[in-house]
């Protein structure tokens, strides 16, 4: 079996940044695992696989440990594809995934797409000290998501100087923690952690911006906002509130094209 490969850098508009993933276009679902196992030799942030289905597409994503719920820059990197590589002629494209529904993706003149995304469920929660230990620095709030614990503090300087005990992260009862803040230049900023996933500090997440946009809007009182996520490779988002959903903005970059060959 031959399966071609793009790898895409998503949340940028230059290669080397944003966050890379990887996508492949089937004609039918693989078997769970043998996604997995590509997944892993791919050894990226998440391999996204994709089939059409008339006019839908159904989406899954992979990390080099897991399936998970809900991917945005592997969304994002899946729709650039569609538009440039498989001619879509459309403007938007509707995918669905069978663990978050159905979703979006709308590409503009200028090169932003922009993601539509169910808006994550949130309750605040007093400080919990094994999470605080783990990430070395207390906030000032901290927001349980479905999958995420989302910690607040007072500056970006605050969370470009965390670091992180990752062995106490992976103990954690979660997906991963995000950590965030005002920005200097922008309305926020924010570093997001996935020890149990395999990714240590994922470079830029679109998925964490649906917990964060929400929290970010009602403190600022505004619902269009941008944001930055302060990986070593950064990346760029420009995020809208609309209750329910979360519109999530930004551009992709093509990095290569290959062939798998199982």
């Amino acid at each position: 079996m031959k399966l071609t490969l793009y790898q895409i850098d998503a949340f940028t508009d230059h290669v080397f940044g944003g966050n890379p993933a990887a996508v492949c276009i089937l004609d039918s679902w693989l078997d769970s695992q043998l996604m997995q196992q590509i997944s892993e030799e791919n050894n990226l942030a998440e391999t996204a696989f994709v089939v059409q289905k008339n006019n839908l597409f159904e989406l899954r994503w992979f990390t080099p440990e897991t399936e998970v719920d809900l991917c945005g820059h592997a969304t994002l990197a899946t729709a650039y594809v569609l538009f440039h590589y498989h001619g879509v002629p459309e403007k938007i494209i509707n995918f669905h995934s069978p663990r978050s529904g159905a979703l979006s993706v709308e590409r503009h003149a200028n090169g932003l797409m922009t993601l539509d995304f169910p808006t994550d469920q949130t309750a605040s929660l007093r400080g919990i000290s094994e999470i605080n230990n783990a990430i070395g620095l207390t906030p000032i709030k901290t927001i349980k998501g479905k999958t995420d614990y989302l910690l607040i503090y007072n500056s970006q300087q605050e969370i470009e100087a965390i670091s992180p005990n990752f062995h106490l992260l992976n103990q954690l009862d979660c997906r991963g923690v995000i950590v965030s803040a005002p920005g200097d230049k922008v309305d926020f900023v924010s570093r997001a952690f996935f020890p149990q996933c395999g990714i240590p500090e994922d470079p830029v997440t679109g998925s964490a911006h649906t917990t964060m946009t929400p929290y970010w809007a009602k403190v600022l009182g505004k619902t269009k906002l941008t944001a930055k996520q302060l990986s070593k490779r950064g990346g760029d988002l420009i995020c809208e509130f609309l209750g329910e959903r979360v519109k999530i903005s930004g551009k992709a970059v093509p990095y290569l094209i290959g062939e798998i060959e199982i």
